[in-house]
C-alpha cells in the first residue's frame, strides 16, 4: 500500500503511476543509459517537434543524465546515443553528483565548514563600512 501512495503521490521517487500509463500510451522506448535511465519519444510538441523524456531509475535526479543523451533530450542532436557510436571527449570527467548539502560538497577556502583561513582582500576591492 506504501509503495502505491508513493507512487501516485510523489513524482520524485520513481515515476508516478499516471506517467507509466502516459508512457504506456504515447511512449517510445529510444534507448537506456548507464545509470538505468530510460528515454521515450512521443507525440509533438507545440513547436512540431518530437516530445521527449526521461524516466529515471529510482530517485529523480536531472544531473544523472550524461552527456550524449542530455544533447539529444534538449534536441541539440536528432540521433540518440544508442544510434550512433557516441565516444566522450578526452576532456569528459565521469559524472558526479550533485554534492550539494553533503558532506562531500565544496567549500572554499573561508568558509565557515572548512579549517583553512580566509585569503586576504587584494587591492582591486574595497570592503563596504557604513561609517
Amino acid at each position: 500500500m506504501k509503495k502505491f501512495l508513493t507512487q501516485f503521490f510523489t513524482w520524485w521517487n520513481g515515476t508516478t503511476l499516471n506517467t507509466r500509463f502516459h508512457i504506456w500510451r504515447h511512449g517510445t522506448r529510444v534507448g537506456e543509459d548507464e545509470f538505468g535511465n530510460v528515454y521515450y519519444q512521443g507525440g509533438p510538441d507545440s513547436e512540431g517537434r518530437p516530445r521527449r523524456w526521461v524516466q529515471y531509475n529510482g530517485y529523480s535526479e536531472p544531473t544523472t543524465i550524461p552527456p550524449g543523451w542530455h544533447g539529444w533530450i534538449h534536441h541539440k542532436v536528432d540521433v540518440p546515443p544508442t544510434q550512433e557510436n557516441y565516444q566522450p571527449r578526452e576532456w569528459q570527467k565521469p559524472h558526479r553528483p550533485n554534492m550539494t548539502g553533503t558532506p562531500e560538497a565544496y567549500r572554499p577556502k573561508g568558509s565557515i565548514l572548512k579549517e583553512a583561513e580566509r585569503p586576504r582582500v587584494t587591492g582591486d576591492y574595497d570592503a563596504w563600512s557604513p561609517n
